[in-house]
């Protein structure tokens, strides 16, 4: 959990009093098909759901897979901040459901991106400077 993952952030609603809604972004850490880290300083206790919205910015497009509900199973300290396991859990077990198959989408971009960034990181400068 070094890294926040690439052009990947999370929304989220939070009730302040009666009336009032403040919409926060947190940066998220891991992702997968069952739930995701995220970092916020908002506070959150275990077993507090949460409706979240991911979006990934792409260059031409967005993808955008939102009301995914999520449990909060754990929350860490770091700093001011805090870093909350979540559960999604309203998934269909065979991922039929339109938010499911965004947040495949989303997974599979971001695999791609991933990959593409640890080709970069290992060892193909030398190579650049060999050919100069």
């Amino acid at each position: 959990m070094n890294e926040a993952l690439p052009d990947l952030v999370a929304r989220f609603r939070v009730r302040h009093g009666l009336f009032r809604k403040e919409l926060v972004e947190a940066t998220l850490y891991e992702l997968d098909g069952y739930g995701c880290v995220m970092k916020t300083d908002k506070v959150f206790n275990p077993g507090d759901t949460v409706v979240l919205e991911l979006i990934m910015d792409m260059p031409f497009d967005k993808i955008r897979a939102e009301g995914l509900s999520g449990l909060v199973t754990e929350r860490r300290k770091h700093c001011s901040n805090f870093f909350y396991s979540i559960d999604f859990v309203e998934l269909n077990a065979n991922g039929s459901s339109s938010s499911a198959e965004k947040l495949r989408r989303i997974r599979e971009v971001l695999s791609k991106k991933q990959s593409l960034k640890s080709r970069r990181s290992s060892g193909s400068s030398p190579g650049f400077r060999q050919m100069a």
